[in-house]
């Protein structure tokens, strides 16, 4: 009988040879990969290339090509009231929404919790497309009296990622035209050969970065052309394993399941009772495991305020946890900040996890804390935070630690109070999950984002890249 992780994972040493011909012809992005994942459904993505760190530093000098965001849920509303059950379910305002722009659509609980997170575009009059915002959003959308319905347009698209300093030049050399005019959070369509490609001007590097997207037919073929002229500038492919776990951390973008998991069993009823009536989709918050120092599920839980988005937030309409968000917006508790772990005190926690005969010390040497392959194998997914200490007193969780190759340090994102978040600060970082070794490691908070040395693609002035077209 053949080991279930063979069901999700090829072999690390798997040759480009041994993928047929169909298979790559239909998803080139598998050519060249080293491991793959299954995600059931007939979608395989590459899990891996050339390792990690080969991947993740492609958005230094030139830019990272992936498709991990194929999974993404995509899920239209649609009908007269789109605008107006949009407006009654996220932080945002979505008046004047027009058809080059795009919303970062935050849904929040009662208690101002963060139910989910994605992007929000609008296609057609009465037709708004969402990125990520599923499964609460189809649940509410479900449980609504508005005159209004939903699509689930999942699988429909294909969703290619041009990130780093290079992604312009080498999506104007893919499409042999000048796309200088498309600013940051904007987006337009342009024509590929007769194949009509939507490029919104977005990413998680942290610097110059795009999305492409069109139906999923044309995607071999978009894919391909994209390769090709990303080789010429010295791009690199980019899989599951480093994008989920290493690209967040260090380019100061929070994610769900990745920092903090969701409410989505502890906001009302309704919604835990539509979550387990939809195992499937509600997969990363039905079973939870709690790693990590933090054992309290309402401090993993995070606000707009705590992950850096108040500016998000308009109390220009209402919404699901209005009130309590402006009660945390006159005082906010927690803020956004990233830490450095101290390398001596590193290295005694894994000299600890190899003392032989000694207490069992949760695993450090590990790249990062989230383990995609864990969570898939074991049916659940393991969330792991641990407590942060300025002297006795506890001032906050940590989350995404990961170690950066571009800097060679230990990091993570934290959730601490306000005042505390200034670059420089010295704290404590409490190690180890109840029942093994716990022991203390310094830190400090450095700046945020970590990778801030480069310019942040919302600042990204690209007249300073000559124009070919």
């Amino acid at each position: 009988m053949a080991d279930k992780h063979d069901d999700m994972f090829a072999s690390d040493s798997l040759s480009q040879g041994a993928l047929s011909a169909t298979a790559e012809d239909m998803n080139p992005a598998l050519a060249g990969a080293t491991k793959l994942f299954n995600m059931g459904g007939g979608l395989t993505l590459p899990f891996e290339y050339g390792g990690v760190e080969n991947e993740i530093l492609g958005y230094r000098e030139s830019a990272w090509i992936g498709t991990t965001l194929m999974l993404a849920g995509i899920y239209d509303i649609v009908g007269p009231d789109a605008c107006k059950f949009l407006e009654s379910i996220c932080v945002n305002d979505f008046s004047k929404l027009k058809y080059t722009g795009l919303r970062h659509a935050v849904i929040c609980n009662d208690k101002g919790q963060i139910l989910t997170d994605g992007v929000v575009i609008r296609i057609a009059e009465d037709r708004y497309r969402t990125y990520w915002c599923n499964p609460p959003i189809q649940y509410l959308c479900e449980a609504s009296d508005m005159d209004v319905h939903g699509e689930d347009m999942t699988g429909t698209e294909y969703f290619i990622q041009v990130q780093g300093e290079k992604s312009l030049e080498i999506l104007e050399d893919a499409f042999q035209a000048d796309l200088h005019d498309i600013k940051f959070a904007k987006h337009r369509t342009a024509d590929m050969d007769g194949h009509t490609v939507r490029i919104i001007r977005l990413g998680m590097s942290g610097n110059l970065a795009y999305e492409i997207h069109g139906p999923m037919a044309d995607y071999p073929f978009v894919y391909n052309k994209v390769w090709e002229s990303g080789q010429k500038f010295g791009a690199r492919k980019l899989g599951m394993h480093a994008y989920n776990e290493f690209n967040h951390t260090e380019a100061g973008f929070p994610n769900i399941h990745l920092h903090y998991p969701l409410p989505w069993f502890e906001s009302s009823e309704g919604m835990t009772a539509w979550m387990y009536a939809n195992p499937q989709q509600s997969m990363y918050n039905i079973n939870r495991e709690l790693g990590g120092s933090s054992q309290d599920i309402q401090e993993r839980f995070v606000t707009p305020y705590d992950v850096g988005w108040g500016f998000l937030v308009k109390f220009n309409h209402e919404f699901t946890g209005r009130a309590a968000l402006e009660k945390i917006a006159a005082n906010p508790s927690r803020a956004i900040a990233t830490l450095e772990w101290d390398p001596e005190d590193v290295g005694k926690v894994f000299a600890a996890m190899n003392t032989r005969g000694g207490e069992r010390v949760d695993d450090i040497a590990a790249l990062s804390d989230f383990d995609v392959q864990y969570n898939t194998f074991h049916g659940t997914c393991r969330y792991v935070a641990n407590e942060v200490y300025c002297g006795d007193e506890k001032v906050g969780i940590t989350s995404g630690r990961i170690h950066s190759y571009a800097y060679n340090s230990m990091i993570s994102l934290a959730f601490i109070r306000p005042d505390l978040a200034v670059e420089g600060t010295e704290l404590t970082i409490l190690w180890g999950t109840p029942g093994t070794k716990q022991m203390k490691v310094r830190a400090k908070v450095a700046r945020y984002p970590y990778n801030g040395d480069l310019v942040r693609n919302e600042d990204r002035d690209v007249e300073d890249i000559p124009h070919r077209f």
